[in-house]
């Protein structure tokens, strides 16, 4: 279900305020350095894109199959691609690719597989790291916090929350991909002691721990910043709800729960303004939630909204994602349903120069037109040698989307595709 919190309606404004937040991981307009991209909105910057595909769609440039088990995105910068992945449940680690060929660079282990023993069993890794010039930042399932050369993949400094901050994930381990923020560093350890923390990011130093009453376990959502009456705070879905805190103190400032009855919180928040898109699949809802100060206060709470694991975009006042059922489109003011596809089911959405480019639940990848009036798909194709999923049908496609520097990067367990998809 999505949860909304409602602050603002200047959409504009609040994704310049976040960009230039974040100014440090926007380096060229062609990179895609974090989760979810330059704001952590979905949105990619890229222009001159393919408007439409052919029947096999674009261009193959090369394919890896040998990249390590993980279901997180990827990053990319500097001409080079980033993720995270395991070999067994004793070895996760940060790889860096060529984005020209797909030749690997460097491969730097992390720490190992948290929850190995998870039930039902995907003990696999699923962050994706946070690119800030000369350095990356990965979190592994086990909550080993890394900072990282992007040159040589060397450790600068390494933190493990979940042992030395009494951390608690759930059940299937840590999922979450690292905020950078200025000068700091954040991530949400869960349990009584540090819900959420921020170190210094030059040389892990802690800047403060923030203990949400409660004392709940992660999720598996991600931080992203807010700025509401004036005052910064960082926003997380935890185990019982999405919370706010205080970005320069960690001061645990209130809490919206309506979307946290299933068992796994996974959606990353939407923020627009001063309000707050949350969701969770489990119970198929959603809600806009606007944040006053300390306080966070429900603008409308709606079913057949976006819901599933790979969230939702916000373009010119429209909202974009799937259900279970497939790609919708909604009013984001209102929560009003604009229309519905059936034909793609759930899926991962990313926008990028009026399209959403879908990355399927069952490994299937599309072009929509982001318009709020009708449905209108311009290309879906499979990509070649899927992955076996060995986990059985419970497990899906479920890595998101990037487009960056005139590519489109598709991945599935070990397998990443790189496509070509410049416009003539």
């Amino acid at each position: 279900m999505y949860s909304i919190l409602a602050v603002s309606d200047n959409v504009s404004m609040t994704r310049s305020w976040l960009l230039l937040t974040l100014a440090p991981l926007c380096a060229a307009g062609a990179d895609y350095p974090q989760w979810r991209g330059p704001a952590r909105d979905g949105i990619s910057n890229e222009t001159g894109l393919l408007p439409r595909w052919a029947a096999g769609g674009p261009k193959l440039l090369w394919k890896i199959q040998d990249g390590g088990d993980g279901y997180g995105a990827v990053a990319v910068a500097g001409g080079r691609v980033y993720f995270v992945s395991n070999r067994g449940t004793e070895d996760e680690s940060v790889q860096a690719l060529s984005v020209e060929d797909g030749k690997r660079l460097w491969s730097a282990r992390i720490g190992k597989v948290g929850n190995p023993d998870q039930a039902p069993a995907y003990p696999l890794a699923r962050s994706t790291p946070t690119i800030d010039g000369d350095v990356l930042y990965a979190f592994g399932s086990d909550g080993d916090l890394a900072c990282l050369e992007t040159a040589t993949g060397k450790i600068r400094w390494r933190k493990n929350v979940r042992r030395e901050f009494k951390g608690e994930p759930g059940k299937w381990a840590y999922a979450e991909s690292p905020l950078v923020d200025g000068g700091a560093v954040i991530v949400s350890p869960g349990g009584p002691e540090a819900g959420l923390i921020a170190f210094r990011k030059n040389d892990g130093e802690l800047l403060w721990k923030s203990a949400i009453p409660g004392g709940e376990a992660a999720a598996y959502a991600s931080v992203v910043p807010l700025t509401a009456g004036g005052r910064k705070q960082y926003v997380q879905f935890l185990a019982k709800g999405v919370v706010g805190v205080d970005a320069k103190s960690g001061e645990f400032l209130w809490r919206y729960d309506d979307t946290s009855k299933g068992p796994a919180n996974i959606p990353t928040s939407l923020v627009h303004g001063d309000s707050i898109y949350t969701t969770a699949r489990s119970i198929g809802a959603a809600a806009l939630v606007r944040v006053e100060g300390a306080s966070a206060k429900q603008v409308y709470f709606e079913r057949g909204l976006p819901s599933t694991i790979g969230g939702a975009v916000l373009w010119k006042g429209t909202l974009y994602g799937t259900t279970n059922e497939g790609l919708v489109a909604a009013d984001f003011s209102t929560g009003k349903l604009l229309w519905k596809d059936e034909t793609l089911g759930a899926g991962s959405v990313l926008y990028a120069e009026n399209r959403l480019y879908v990355h399927c639940e069952d490994g299937d990848v599309a072009l929509v037109e982001a318009s709020p009036d009708a449905f209108r798909q311009h290309g879906r194709f499979t990509p070649p040698d899927q992955p076996k999923h060995p986990r059985g049908a419970r497990e899906k496609a479920w890595a998101y989307p990037v487009v960056a520097g005139g590519r489109l990067y598709i991945r599935d367990l070990g397998t990443l595709w790189c496509y070509d998809v410049r416009g003539k």
